[in-house]
């Protein structure tokens, strides 16, 4: 396998150059952007074999700075999360997110596929589990023993329905049963509209949840994790960290207070270019946050609910709602990785 894909890689590189040599319309910058669009496929492919693709196993997946379990906690993933493999190395994967975001994985924590075994999960009759946070269990009943945690946004196989329950399998192949009323079927659920509402009620679910750094599930979340999971069960995918969410959306004069409208992402800072935290507006001058933990402040000064602990200056105001499938801002039904197309 590895003297064919020498041979595959050099015979692109020979096809390139003598297209780039016989005068036909193809610039310089172009050929080196298809030389390492070929190089990354190689390296990807000679290194991993055809499992270039994996996901995540439990309920939340931890991404490392590094490939050491000592290293920061840059993000996480939640149950059947796909990211591309990029490169591995003794125990651990360095994997890319749907969103862009790049860490290193545990191998525990993922099941590696094909693209055809992608293009099956991707076929299966999904479910996303869409409460804050709860349990699969070894049969249908709330009496049994537990089989695996869930959370807010894992995505799972239901494979069928018993007293309530929806037997259902995860991506490494444990099977348990979920209550029924707390999922939602996949081809409903990324057809949705998204709802303003529904978004807030997602974070305030969430209040006293413990701040945690790189946190993106329902058990702890950091300022842009809380942001990215309140989006995401209303089937938005946002960039990872408040700098690059503060770059997508619509722009909202925050001078007045009246311009902000529910749902808005509010940026604090020194600077709009340094931007350090965010929160979701919810009206009223309010606003919903997690620094320490998940809760309400209000942006007036003179409001009993200020957070004067921050001391922050609101630097940019952002409203994602009127700006789906823009830069940073893609509805999971039109992302690849997540959408099957027979």
């Amino acid at each position: 396998m590895r003297y064919i894909n020498s041979a595959i890689f050099l015979l692109t590189i020979l096809t390139l150059l003598s297209v780039n040599t016989m005068g036909q319309k193809i610039s310089d910058k172009e050929f080196y952007r298809q030389l390492q669009e070929d190089l990354d496929l190689f390296s990807t492919d000679s290194l991993l074999g055809e499992k270039v693709w994996g996901l995540a196993t439990f309920s939340v997946v931890n991404l490392r700075g590094e490939a050491r379990h000592a290293s920061e906690l840059v993000s996480q993933i939640t149950m059947g999360t796909p990211v591309k493999l990029i490169e591995s190395t003794e125990g651990w994967y360095r994997v890319e997110t749907p969103e862009g975001y790049n860490g290193w994985i545990d191998t525990c924590g993922l099941k590696l596929a094909t693209h055809d075994e992608m293009e099956l999960w991707k076929s299966l009759n999904r479910y996303v589990y869409n409460s804050i946070s709860g349990y699969a269990y070894e049969s249908p009943s709330l009496k049994a023993n537990v089989a695996f945690d869930v959370v807010l946004g894992d995505i799972f196989v239901a494979r069928d329905k018993k007293k309530g329950f929806l037997r259902v399998t995860t991506p490494d192949g444990r099977v348990g049963f979920v209550k029924e009323k707390e999922c939602i079927q996949w081809a409903i659920w990324s057809q949705k509209k998204p709802n303003i509402q529904e978004i807030i009620s997602t974070t305030q679910k969430m209040n006293g949840v413990p701040y945690l750094w790189g946190g993106t599930s329902s058990k702890a979340v950091d300022c842009s994790g809380l942001v990215k999971i309140a989006f995401f069960a209303q089937g938005i995918i946002l960039e990872r960290d408040a700098s690059q969410q503060a770059r997508n959306g619509e722009v909202v004069d925050y001078t007045e207070a009246a311009n902000l409208s529910p749902g808005d992402l509010i940026f604090f800072g020194m600077s709009p270019e340094k931007i350090s935290h965010v929160g979701i507006y919810i009206g009223n001058g309010n606003y919903i946050h997690s620094s320490g933990y998940v809760h309400i402040n209000n942006i007036d000064p003179n409001h009993p609910n200020f957070n004067f602990a921050t001391k922050k200056h609101i630097v940019a105001v952002r409203r994602i709602i009127n700006s789906l499938n823009t830069e940073g801002i893609i509805e999971v039904r039109n992302h690849p990785w997540y959408s099957f197309e027979p």
